[in-house]
Order: C-alpha cells, then sequence, then structure tokens
C-alpha cells in the first residue's frame, strides 16, 4: 500500500496544492502535518497487521505435542501411529487442539481441519464453518461457533456429542468421554459419561473458566474460588477452600489452581510428588500431565509451572525426564502430556522434555 500517493491524490482533489505553495511558514506546517498522518496511518496499518497473526501455542495429547507458530502453520514432534503429527500443509491456523491420538486445528477463516486417528469420526470436521474455539477428548471432537452454538463429531457412546441444543457458549472444553460448555451468563451445560458425576453443573453460576480431566469437572468462578464434580478418588475436587485463583489445570488424578499472587494450589494423588508445589512463587501459568484424557486413572502425574521471568518448573513423575525443566529461559507458554511437557519459547520455537 502507497500511503504518500493516497495522500497526494487526496491532498490535490481538496486543492491543497494551494496552501502547500503559500507562504514558507504554512508550508511547513502543512508539511509538518502532513507527515505526522502517515506515520500515523502507518503505525495502524502495522498494527493491524499483527493482529492477523497468530498467536502462538501449544498443545499436547499421549506422548506427541503440536505448536502453533505465528505465522498460522504448525509442527507436531512425538509419537506419529495415527498420522497426529501430519501438520505440515496446515496454513493460517490460530488455535490447535490435542486429543489422545488425533490433532485439530482451527483456521482463522472460521473452517478446522484434524488429523490423526478417526475410528469414531473424530476428524470429520471439512464441513465446519463459523468456528472460534475446539476442544478435543479422547475420541471426540468439540467445536464452538461464532453464535454460541457448538458442534461435535466423534464417539457418542455416552452421549458426549449430543450439543446440538446448545445456545449462548463462550468456552467448551472436553474430558475423556464428556463435553462442557460454559455459557455467557456464567452457567454451564454438560453432556457425556457420568459414572461419577463430571457431568452435574446444573447449577452453577458465575464461572470465568471451565476445565476438564478425564472423569472431573472444575469450574473457575469470577470471585476466584472454584466448584468441581466428579471421580474424586485421589481427592482431586477437594477444592473447595480455594480463593483468590486465576486460572485452573486439570487431569485425571489432579487439579492445580493458580493464585493471583503467582502462587500455586493443588489437590488429589501425590504419588508421584506432584503436590509439591507449596514454595512455588512467582507463577503466571500453570499445567498438568498425567492420564489426562483417557482410561481409569493411577498414580502418575506432573505439574508444571511457567514463572514471570520466563523460567519453568517441574514436580512429579519423571521417569522419562519430563520434569527436566531447569534450564529452560524465555518461555512464554507451558503444556504437559502424559510423560512429557513442551515450553513455547517468545522467538515461537519450542523446547521439550521428556518422553518422545
Amino acid at each position: 500500500m502507497k500511503m504518500s500517493d493516497d495522500f497526494e491524490s487526496y491532498f490535490k482533489k481538496n486543492g491543497s496544492s494551494k496552501l502547500i505553495s503559500g507562504k514558507k511558514r504554512g508550508t511547513r506546517q502543512v508539511r509538518l502535518k502532513y507527515n505526522i498522518i502517515l506515520i500515523l496511518l502507518s503505525a495502524l496499518l502495522l498494527i493491524s497487521t499483527r493482529a492477523h497473526a497468530a498467536q502462538p501455542q501449544v498443545a499436547a495429547g499421549d506422548r506427541y505435542t503440536v505448536g502453533l507458530k505465528s505465522d498460522g502453520t504448525a509442527v507436531a514432534v512425538g509419537r506419529n501411529i495415527e498420522g497426529q503429527l501430519d501438520v505440515a500443509s496446515w496454513t493460517d491456523i490460530q488455535q490447535v487442539a490435542a486429543g489422545y491420538d488425533h490433532t485439530v486445528g482451527l483456521r482463522t477463516g472460521g473452517t478446522v481441519v484434524a488429523v490423526g486417528d478417526n475410528g469414531s469420526g473424530e476428524c470429520n470436521v471439512a464441513s465446519w464453518t463459523d468456528i472460534q474455539q475446539v476442544a478435543a477428548g479422547n475420541s471426540h471432537t468439540v467445536g464452538l461457533r461464532t453464535d454460541g452454538t457448538v458442534v461435535a463429531v466423534g464417539n457418542n457412546y455416552n452421549g458426549q456429542l449430543n450439543v446440538a441444543f446448545w445456545t449462548d457458549i463462550q468456552q467448551v472444553a472436553a474430558g475423556s468421554s464428556h463435553t462442557v460448555g460454559l455459557r455467557t451468563d456464567g452457567t454451564l451445560m454438560a453432556v457425556g459419561y457420568d459414572y461419577y458425576g463430571q457431568c452435574d453443573v446444573e447449577s452453577w453460576v458465575d464461572i470465568q473458566q471451565v476445565a476438564a480431566g478425564s472423569h472431573h469437572t472444575v469450574g473457575l468462578r469470577t470471585d476466584g474460588t472454584l466448584v468441581a464434580v466428579g471421580m474424586n478418588r485421589a481427592g482431586q475436587c477437594n477444592i473447595a477452600s480455594w480463593a483468590d485463583i486465576q486460572q485452573v489445570a486439570a487431569d485425571a488424578i489432579h487439579t492445580v489452581g493458580l493464585r493471583t499472587g503467582g502462587t500455586v494450589v493443588a489437590v488429589g494423588s501425590n504419588g508421584s510428588g506432584q503436590l509439591n508445589i507449596e514454595f512455588w512463587t512467582d507463577i503466571q501459568q500453570v499445567a498438568t500431565g498425567g492420564d489426562h484424557t483417557v482410561g481409569v486413572p493411577g498414580t502418575i502425574g506432573h505439574t508444571v509451572g511457567l514463572r514471570t521471568d520466563g523460567t519453568v518448573m517441574a514436580v512429579g513423575d519423571n521417569s522419562s525426564g519430563q520434569c527436566n525443566v531447569a534450564s529452560w529461559t524465555d518461555i512464554q507458554q507451558v503444556a504437559a502430556g502424559y510423560s512429557h511437557t513442551v515450553g513455547l519459547k517468545s522467538d515461537g520455537t519450542l523446547v521439550g522434555a521428556g518422553s518422545t
């Protein structure tokens, strides 16, 4: 775009040439205003261009990792038995989600692409349009439309796809076999496997974020408190006393909350030491790893915390080296899979630790 040419035309059409040919002082004033306008509009154009760039992001599935680059392309590493890493041809992606063995990408135009295991039809998203967010469960995929309605494909054995009549949804989350939707009025909807009561969220109000573990659901209230329902075999739902929480993460066996002051709280199984976060400070994001998408949970898991200085902390199961993050720097987001940890650096590159 040649802004100078456009402005010259504007000035000529509006008789500005007569002003510019006037006194020397007037000429300088007009030229100065003209240059200021050019600078301001150039800055606005640059901001607009950058606004369309994808926000870098990482997502972790079962022993594989997906990264969204700022140019809208995607990269993936790890286990590729079902082709879940075949994202090299993807373009114009603005969000990625990772299920157990399938990967989902949301394009800037609101369409969706998916690769990997399609045994239950979880990758049949080619017809989707006007999508603004995606979530992936064990073998199902959920899409939130711009009008607040929801679509879902994949395994529906437990009714986790029964979202056709949902409206006014602002966020979706997917557990192993259940789907949760956060409505604009702060209430929730949930369908799917409910053996442990993970879908009993009808009475919840004032929710601002929802997280779905394998068989439990956690809601963050606007006042910083939490509610949780579902499997509590390891105590992962014992969050009633928490306060001042700004972010929550959940997997099968434990739940982690980030406080507004940068400290962290955690409940659930501590079989691998994944709850040993009491001395963490200056944390800005938390992630949980373990059996977070499939199966009956055991005791293995790990917890990751991103500090405000870009370094990372991790505790819990380290059998595959997934907690070996002490040397990481310049990190701006973290994600945790079953036995690995991923960090997104400020330059858009990724670092990883754990099982490959």
